[in-house]
């Protein structure tokens, strides 16, 4: 009795555990697009390009009274464990806030139909992207703070044909 009970465990395992499926680039093709907001740190604009190769790429700026506030650069390749988001800021000049080897890097929380939640490594950021059916990009970052508080700001782009 006791060797049924352990293959049905195992065969319970096994097929729970062929269920979960591996995250593909693709999954996160509804960000694509360019998507543009007036917000209170100033008009921004965020590119996504459609997956191709294994890899999605975005370009950000937000602009301030006629300057450049910053920029950033994304991009989201395909490892082993799956989709891996890679951002780096940048000042007017292409100024780089983070050190030239060590991207800020998210990991994937959780991946539904136009959602997707990313993590970072040091689990100090999330950034939650949604796209509703009306064609909105809907941003939220959560930032744990110094005294480790988590602080929430939330972007709302519309699709732009630009």
């Amino acid at each position: 009795m006791r060797i049924i009970c352990f293959f049905l465990f195992l065969f319970d395992f096994a097929t729970g555990y062929a269920q979960v499926s591996k995250r593909l680039i693709s999954d996160l093709s509804f960000m694509a697009g360019t998507w543009t907001q007036d917000h209170q740190w100033g008009w921004m604009e965020e590119h996504w390009s459609k997956p191709v190769g294994n890899c999605m790429a975005s370009s950000f700026r937000c602009v301030k009274d006629g300057k450049v506030v910053f920029y950033e650069f994304m991009v989201i390749e395909q490892d082993s464990a799956g989709p891996v988001l890679k951002l780096r800021h940048f000042n007017p000049g292409s100024i780089g806030w983070e050190d030239k080897n060590s991207p800020i890097e998210f990991v994937i929380l959780s991946v539904q139909k136009n959602n997707v939640v990313f993590e970072s490594r040091d689990k100090t950021l999330k950034m939650t992207y949604t796209v509703s059916p009306g064609k909105e990009l809907k941003i939220v970052l959560d930032e744990k703070n110094k005294e480790g508080i988590w602080e929430t700001t939330r972007f709302n782009l519309k699709y732009s044909k630009n």
